[in-house]
C-alpha cells in the first residue's frame, strides 16, 4: 500500500539526515506514541492584543494512504497499519498541532493551530526527514518537528 502522499512540496522547509540503525516498523510505532502528547509554550496571544501568553499544544498524527488521504495514527491503530510497512522507504505523515491557552476566568479557550507534512525516508540506515509547514500561524517551527520525532526516537530506542 502507497504511503507517499501526492501533494508532498518538492522543496519542503527542512532537510535532516541521521545515521538510524532501525526500520521504519520502528519509525512507525515511535511516531504512533507521539499521538496526544502535549507540552506548554509561550506565545502571543491570539487576539489583537499580542501580549505574551502560556500556550497549551498537543498533537494528533496521522498517516497517508494509498497517496491521497491521511488516518489516524496512534497506539490503537498502529498495529494494522504495521502489516503493510516494509523495513526501509518512504512514508508520510501528517502532524496537527492544536493550541489553546488559559483566559483570565481560566477557561481554556482554542486558537488556530499548525500543520506540517513529514516525510520520513530510510535507506542503507540512513534517516532523511523533510518537513513543510502547510496550514497554521506558524507559532512552530518546522525543525522542532522534527526534533520532537528524533527525541522520541532515541528516547524509545531499545537499550
Amino acid at each position: 500500500m502507497k504511503r507517499i502522499y501526492h501533494q508532498f512540496p518538492q522543496k519542503p522547509e527542512l532537510e535532516r539526515k541521521y545515521n538510524f540503525k532501525a526500520d521504519l516498523h520502528y519509525i512507525v510505532r515511535t511516531i504512533a506514541g507521539i499521538d496526544g502528547q502535549f507540552g506548554e509554550f509561550i506565545t502571543d496571544s491570539p487576539d489583537l492584543k499580542g501580549r505574551p501568553v502560556h500556550a497549551k499544544r498537543s498533537i494528533n498524527i496521522e498517516i497517508t494512504d494509498r497517496s491521497v488521504n491521511f488516518y489516524p495514527l496512534n497506539d490503537d491503530t498502529v498495529e494494522s497499519i504495521l502489516r503493510d510497512v516494509t523495513d526501509e522507504g518512504t512514508i508520510d505523515f501528517k502532524v496537527i498541532l492544536k493550541y489553546s491557552f488559559l483566559d483570565d476566568k481560566f477557561d481554556r479557550v482554542p486558537f488556530k493551530g499548525d500543520s506540517f507534512l513529514v516525510r520520513t525516508r530510510l535507506d542503507s540506515g540512513i534517516l532523511t526527514m523533510n518537513v513543510h509547514h502547510i496550514d497554521g500561524m506558524g507559532r512552530t517551527e518546522s525543525g522542532r518537528i522534527a526534533d520532537t520525532i528524533v527525541d522520541e526516537i532515541i528516547k524509545n530506542a531499545p537499550k
